[in-house]
């Protein structure tokens, strides 16, 4: 059995018996006004961030949604694309799809507004999406792309590169680890299903991202997720895990490398207005202006004692320059 069949045997198991807190969910689940979450929706939440950014859910968009759990991210996109078809939701495992299908329709019995109709589920997987090359305008996926191998990851991650829109986006929510996984962990098939063995390192992960050609990449967010202490996983020290939720655009490389935004600013405190680089960024004298991590490393290097750059708060929510 190859660790795909192991996963998908694993989520056909949790499909029809829930296991409540399974990916120990770090954030709430969004708040919205006249939205209520089936409580078996909720049972069946198995991420470890979210993937429901409003602001990218402008304009009513058509969603692309690989792997649909207990359907609630999917019920939360379609409360911004209230039309027939407008969240497409991609599944493999048939008890998962059977699950989700249950309790989109609860969700309609408790939300006047919802039509289960928006939200249309497709037999598929992440390696082969079943609709056309540049036809939707977001894609996500919550706590599965850290299940593939690197190989896996690859063309997961370009197949939901070709199925994207121009300047469309790939909403992602996965765990990182602060370290490499020993090998022992990453060959453990089960400890993979779970979350806990096939997660990359930061660099790594966005590594991939940007070599199936997405030139903007910004964290939303970035938090402890579990801890894999030495004793249960024979490691020689304790490994955290954490929990990173990222948006990438469609958009071209620059050709001076791509623009990942993790939350830095730039702040002039010289006797000028505003300082100008040359280069298409002016700062406003005093005031913080986020940029990406690329122009923070360029703007160092100029006049350091009149350019202050903070660090990372890994938490970028837009506004920034390149």
């Amino acid at each position: 059995m190859t660790y795909l069949e192991t996963t998908a045997q694993f989520y056909s198991e949790v499909a029809q018996t829930p296991q409540i807190g399974l990916c120990c969910v770090q954030s709430s689940s969004l708040q919205l006004p006249e939205l209520k979450i089936p409580l078996q929706m909720q049972e069946m939440n198995y991420g470890c961030g979210t993937t429901v950014r409003t602001t990218e859910l402008a304009n009513a968009p058509t969603v692309l949604y690989v792997g649909v759990g207990g359907g609630l991210e999917a019920l939360q996109f379609a409360y911004f694309s209230r039309r027939r078809g407008a969240v497409i939701a991609v599944e493999p495992v048939i008890a998962m799809r059977e699950a989700a299908a249950r309790n989109l329709k609860l969700a309609a019995l408790e939300n006047p507004w919802f039509d289960p109709d928006f939200v249309e589920i497709r037999e598929g997987d992440a390696f082969f999406l079943p609709v056309a090359d540049a036809s939707v305008d977001v894609v996500a996926q919550n706590c599965l792309f850290n299940i593939f191998k690197p190989e896996d990851l690859s063309r997961a991650l370009k197949e939901a590169f070709r199925v994207l829109k121009p300047n469309g986006c790939l909403l992602m929510s996965d765990p990182i680890a602060t370290s490499p996984i020993p090998e022992h962990l990453q060959q453990d098939e089960r400890l993979r299903a779970m979350c806990l063995s096939g997660a990359l390192t930061y660099e790594q992960y966005i590594e991939h991202l940007v070599n199936v050609g997405f030139g903007q990449i910004e964290i939303r967010a970035r938090r402890p997720y579990r801890l894999l202490d030495r004793q249960s996983y024979q490691l020689k020290k304790h490994l955290l895990l954490e929990s990173l939720d990222t948006v990438s655009y469609k958009v071209s490389i620059p050709k001076d490398g791509p623009c990942i935004f993790t939350g830095k600013t730039a702040i002039y405190a010289g006797t000028e207005p505003i300082f100008d680089d040359q280069a298409g960024h002016q700062l406003p004298r005093g005031i913080p202006t986020s940029v990406c991590d690329k122009t923070a490393a360029k703007l160092a290097g100029l006049f350091p004692e009149d350019l202050l750059i903070t660090h990372s708060t890994w938490h970028y929510d837009g506004g920034g320059c390149c």
